[in-house]
């Protein structure tokens, strides 16, 4: 099965194209630019969604090798590497078979994917194997809040939440499972991010850069 058959949903990835507009509007917009800021080289970027950091990478970036297995999303993500300003390339694959040689990017960027991946770790692994010795991963992701209330909520939304929102998983400790897979966290910011009421578990989200070990 290809990636793209392996990862189908075509409901769920027309209301995120929808409610990432929203979510741009509100103050995303504002954060990618801070993910991207400074990169350059050559860049993979996982589940690359609809392509919303294009714009966003920096002219010093050579090329944006963009990762989408689901195909809605794939589309949208090549008609936005059509008007980047870097060149972006968008792949078929999967974050867990990324189809990149070994230490072929200057950068890894995971954004808003590691909570919709079947094992973080597995993921982080193989961004590991195509990131160059002492090169970079830069991380937007929600994440387990630290309050006990809202991590008990976290917990009870899993039960439901991964079948309507293609995977997602509110309560994943990525930060951790980032140093645990060999990346040294440089920068971590944690901040509460809602663009509006429904989202309320996914709320907790950090953002970052870690170098390859």
């Amino acid at each position: 099965m290809s990636a793209r058959g392996a990862v189908h949903h075509p409901l769920f990835a027309r209301l995120y194209d929808r409610v990432s507009a929203l979510a741009e509007n509100t103050g995303q917009r504002e954060h990618r630019r801070e993910l991207l800021a400074g990169l350059s080289g050559r860049v993979v970027e996982v589940g690359a969604g609809n392509g919303l950091n294009f714009p966003h990478y920096p002219p010093e970036v050579e090329e944006v090798v963009a990762v989408e297995p689901e195909a809605y999303l794939g589309e949208r993500s090549r008609k936005a590497a059509a008007g980047a300003a870097v060149s972006v390339r968008v792949v078929d694959g999967l974050a867990e078979e990324l189809p990149l040689e070994d230490g072929s990017v200057d950068a890894g960027v995971c954004s808003l994917v590691l909570c919709s991946v079947p094992s973080q770790a597995v993921a982080l692994a193989e961004l590991r194997r195509v990131v160059r010795p002492g090169g970079e991963l830069r991380f937007y992701e929600h994440v387990r809040g630290e309050g006990a209330a809202l991590a008990r909520v976290q917990r009870a939304a899993d039960l439901v939440w991964p079948c309507i929102a293609g995977g997602c998983h509110t309560h994943r400790d990525t930060p951790r499972v980032i140093e645990g897979a060999g990346f040294a966290i440089e920068a971590c910011r944690r901040f509460s991010f809602r663009p509006c009421s429904v989202l309320a578990p996914i709320a907790p989200h950090v953002l970052g850069r870690a170098r390859r070990v």
